[in-house]
């Protein structure tokens, strides 16, 4: 069965690193992103992304479907950000430079093109980060790097079952929507989208109420081999943290550093290209 998102073992840098580190980059990543408005950070950190997903291997039909339904909800928060807030860039540069005047008191305005472009950009530099990290990290190994820091093992091993089974439940997702198709309900792209949209909802009970018995297997399996008895536990897969893993590491925070000072020297997040 073709997945989506789920750990496919390759031959690359990326996928040799430990869990561990390929998570402290993914954490710091993301808080620099949040954190930063300047456009020149931003475009730093949406090139390399991009060169970490083809230095990857990453395929695309493993990211296709997520991301398309990723780029429909961004294209509507921009659409609402305009509607909502049509001239909140021109309140954050301080200028105002208008360029259609569109109806009533909605004009489109440089600011608040440039103010949506940097959402847009932030939304591009965290997705990628999200996918790569997925799909290049074994579940194991990355609950066993995250308790050999000193995290307990019961929350490492929580995060390890939450990354399995998101494949499980995409597998389960296509059943249930096969098995809808089969009694002559249309989910393809036939149907209308407000009706598609209707009917893949409807999924998500069955798909809950499957999950939740699937939780509860899981639970009862553990309980029975006395999990969570003992203090500490041994890990098959462990991967000890070498050169490559220190270098990525450091390297990710020295970025955060120079990145967040480039944003905050002016003290405004904001870079202002019409001063």
């Amino acid at each position: 069965m073709n997945r989506l998102i789920s750990y496919e073992k390759k031959d690359t840098f990326i996928h040799g690193l430990s869990g561990f580190s390929k998570l402290v980059f993914f954490i710091i990543w993301c808080i620099v992103s949040a954190m930063t408005f300047d456009t020149r950070v931003l475009v730093v950190m949406l090139l390399f992304g991009a060169f970490i997903y083809i230095a990857s291997g990453t395929k695309w039909r493993q990211v296709s479907s997520i991301f398309k339904a990723v780029m429909f909800f961004m294209t509507v928060n921009l659409i609402c950000i305009f509607f909502f807030a049509p001239y909140q860039g021109c309140e954050i540069y301080g200028t105002r430079h208008d360029l259609v005047h569109l109806f009533g008191n909605y004009s489109i305005t440089c600011e608040q093109l440039f103010y949506e472009l940097n959402v847009l950009i932030k939304y591009f530099t965290v997705i990628p980060a999200v996918f790569i990290f997925l799909v290049t990290t074994d579940p194991s190994e990355l609950a066993a790097s995250i308790n050999g820091v000193g995290v307990p093992y019961s929350i490492s091993y929580s995060v390890a079952i939450a990354l399995r089974y998101i494949p499980d439940i995409q597998d389960e997702f296509r059943r249930i929507k096969n098995a809808q198709e089969a009694r002559g309900i249309e989910m393809s792209i036939k149907a209308p989208l407000v009706e598609r949209i209707k009917r893949i909802a409807s999924i998500i009970f069955p798909l809950l109420f499957s999950t939740m018995e699937r939780i509860d297997v899981v639970s009862n399996a553990m309980e029975l081999r006395g999990f969570g008895k003992k203090k500490t536990r041994t890990w098959y897969s462990r991967k000890k943290l070498v050169a490559a893993d220190i270098l990525v590491i450091a390297g990710v925070i020295v970025f955060a550093f120079v990145a967040l000072f480039i944003t905050y020297c002016d003290g405004n997040r904001f870079y202002n290209p019409f001063i």
